[in-house]
């Protein structure tokens, strides 16, 4: 059943002269402009009791009756699946999420995914598209991502990431020692022969990486990565473009990477490691009701701490010269 809310508002005589969609935008911010727009051209909107279109002007003190109609979510299955849930409120969700764990449903992945998660979790969400999810985290990459409860919520954060107001920082072990930081400003896009992988293409979209080291050890090194843009494997193809792709990758980083002369204990390590080593450890944003900015952190997986414990210690042995 759609979900259906009804709102009446008056045009400011400053607005005479623009465009009816700009002022909807204006007087209804909590929808997205693609969202009002279709509203309008499926005659949900009455100015003084009258159809217009979107580019028709306004003169200022008219009446705007808006029938909000939102569709529910695709049915999908709720599933009793644990949650590592960081913070929740009426509005939002932060989720700390495991590797393996699939977040939106897809072919070979039906079911068991955050989604028929946060469906059990929260049923309200089936009212919201994709249940609230705004951005996605590999199935293998761990960390926090922010979830909306409401309609509004999430057209609130979908803003933020198009205007890259949203703070996201990860850790990662990549192959290779860095000499020090810097920015990946390369477009990504699909490979033009594998479609199930990303590349750097010239026709791809706009893709802004910065990282700094964090720790370098003899033969890798610990990173930490900011988004500007948030294209997909974004993190793992530009590290791999850099020449340095992160430890476990086996889609970007190529045949495995074991440095010549490390202990057969280091290479056990990085032959048994299960996943891209990468985790989402810190989050911000503008809450959608609030306004106030708020942050959260997530420490290391298991995993990623004993990775990086191992590769401390073979660097403690190579400067003892055993």
């Amino acid at each position: 059943m759609n979900n259906t809310k009804h709102f009446n508002a008056l045009i400011p005589e400053i607005m005479a002269g623009r465009r009816l969609d700009q002022v909807l935008a204006k007087l209804f911010p909590q929808y997205s402009r693609t969202r009002l727009k279709q509203w309008l051209q499926e005659q949900h909107v009455l100015v003084d009791g009258k159809l217009l279109r979107p580019r028709d002007k306004v003169v200022g003190g008219e009446t705007v009756e808006l029938t909000a109609v939102t569709e529910p979510a695709e049915r999908w299955e709720a599933q009793d699946i644990p949650l590592d849930i960081v913070y929740e409120d009426s509005a939002i969700l932060i989720i700390n999420k495991p590797a393996g764990l699939v977040v939106h449903p897809a072919a070979g992945n039906r079911d068991g995914t955050l989604l028929n998660a946060l469906l059990y979790h929260a049923p309200e969400l089936d009212r919201v598209p994709r249940a609230g999810i705004v951005h996605r985290l590999d199935k293998d990459t761990t960390g926090l991502l922010v979830v909306a409860r409401t309609l509004e919520a999430q057209t609130s954060l979908v803003t933020q990431l198009q205007e890259r107001s949203l703070t996201r920082e990860y850790d990662a072990i990549v192959s290779g020692v860095m000499t020090g930081g810097g920015c990946v400003d390369a477009p990504i896009g699909r490979h033009g022969v594998d479609r199930k992988r990303m590349a750097v293409t010239p026709t791809g979209k706009p893709a802004i990486t910065h990282y700094r080291v964090n720790e370098r050890f003899r033969a890798h090194t610990h990173i930490k990565v900011k988004l500007e843009t948030g294209r997909t494997h974004q993190i793992r193809v530009h590290m791999a473009y850099q020449h340095y792709p992160l430890v476990g990758d086996s889609v970007y980083g190529g045949r495995l990477r074991v440095p010549a002369g490390c202990s057969e204990a280091m290479k056990e390590t990085l032959r048994t490691f299960p996943r891209q080593a990468l985790h989402a450890s810190r989050l911000g944003l503008e809450h959608p009701e609030t306004g106030e900015y708020m942050e959260w952190q997530a420490e290391l997986p298991q995993d990623m701490q004993a990775l990086i414990a191992a590769l401390r210690e073979e660097l403690i042995q190579v400067e003892s010269g055993k």
